[in-house]
């Protein structure tokens, strides 16, 4: 068997033994300088104590077994259940390791650097390296599996054939789980729709997102929004389903194209209204604050002749993608201070009207 093989080996070779158990004492030492080395500089905390536990925890059940192999006799090793669940831990952390360094290696290999605000450069997922890594971690993960199996004592073809069938019965269950999930990330990263650091819109619950594309995962994308500062979470196959907005791939030179909308009173003349949202644009340009483009125009058009007011339309260009409601904010605000140089009321005026009603009186 595996583990008599292994058995007979240590037993000839004390050298390879003590290296053995060199390594991993070295690796519970320096475990932590290896989970940040070869971690994603985002990592949680947990999940950085969580991997180092596991990798020290697992190193010592390294030893143990080594010490198993080492100090039993031939006919003994192998056979307890103990060691049995002592090797199948064993081939599950080296496939996870496994797994994690070459994973990490496609990924600088095929990725792509990407400047993310606060936190540094991070290696982000194309299409090869996502491709290439679930190759991987499928072929680990059937050798792993053939490996659990021999150890576990499964020996006969029909009982491995159970195990396998089991495994695939199992997974083909569950398929609608994870598999739309990881497809849809593959022909996102591969449509190029959106990359890490664009700017979209997307409807959420009924209601408009206007956010960060932060990270796309195998089973998810991860966005920071924009107006409440914080990170949402969203399937990639649900993400598909949306009609997305790219507003950091620009349809020309310009920039984008913003508006904004307001309701004036029929009392005001066009060349008041257009006079005050110039003056605006003026003092919008002059602050550094307000990413505004002056080389281009402010377009004011009259968008609707209603009941009680006039709706005009105010477009300007932005290449400020990331600031997109500071910009809109902070106009506004300007536009506010202008109206009220010029005397024109921003308020949407309500038209009244007088009815008549008559009385009836019943004398009985």
């Amino acid at each position: 068997m595996f583990s008599q093989h292994i058995n007979a080996y240590l037993l000839q070779s004390a050298g390879v033994l003590y290296a053995l158990v060199a390594i991993n004492v070295l690796l519970i030492i320096f475990a932590p300088y290896l989970v940040t080395r070869f971690s994603s500089q985002d990592l949680p905390e947990g999940a950085r104590d969580f991997r180092i536990n596991v990798i020290r925890g697992l190193n010592v059940l390294i030893i143990g077994l080594l010490g198993h192999f080492r100090f039993y006799s031939e006919g003994q090793s192998g056979q307890g259940i103990g060691i049995k669940v002592l090797s199948i831990l064993v081939i599950i952390y080296l496939s996870y390791l496994s797994v994690h360094l070459i994973g990490r290696f496609v990924r600088v290999r095929f990725g792509r650097s990407v400047q993310h605000t606060g936190s540094g450069h991070r290696i982000a997922d194309t299409y090869a390296s996502r491709a290439l890594s679930i190759f991987i971690s499928v072929f680990i993960g059937i050798m792993a599996l053939i490996s659990i199996i021999r150890v576990a004592g499964f020996s006969s073809l029909l009982e491995a054939g159970g195990v396998i069938g089991f495994v695939g019965v199992f997974l083909a269950l569950t398929q609608g789980a994870w598999a739309p999930d990881i497809i849809s990330g593959l022909v996102i990263l591969n449509s190029k729709m959106f990359k890490e650091r664009d700017v979209i819109r997307i409807t959420d619950s009924g209601q408009e997102m206007l956010a960060i594309v932060y990270r796309t995962l195998a089973f998810h994308t991860e966005l920071l929004n924009l107006v409440d500062n914080h990170r949402v979470m969203i399937r990639n196959s649900k993400i598909r389903d949306q009609t997305v907005h790219n507003l950091s791939r620009f349809a020309s030179a310009r920039g984008l194209r913003e508006t904004l909308l307001f309701k004036i009173g029929y009392d005001v003349s066009s060349d008041r209204v257009k006079s005050m949202f110039q003056q605006a644009f003026t003092a919008a340009v002059e602050d550094a604050d307000i990413p505004i483009e002056e080389q281009h125009p402010l377009e004011i058009r009259l968008k609707d002749t209603g009941d009680h007011a006039i709706e005009w339309s105010v477009h300007y260009y932005t290449k400020d993608e990331f600031a997109l409601i500071k910009t809109r904010q902070l106009f506004r605000e300007k536009i506010l201070e202008a109206s009220l140089e010029c005397n024109i009321d921003l308020s949407t005026p309500v038209t009244l009207q007088q009815t008549s009603s008559k009385a009836t009186v019943t004398v009985s």
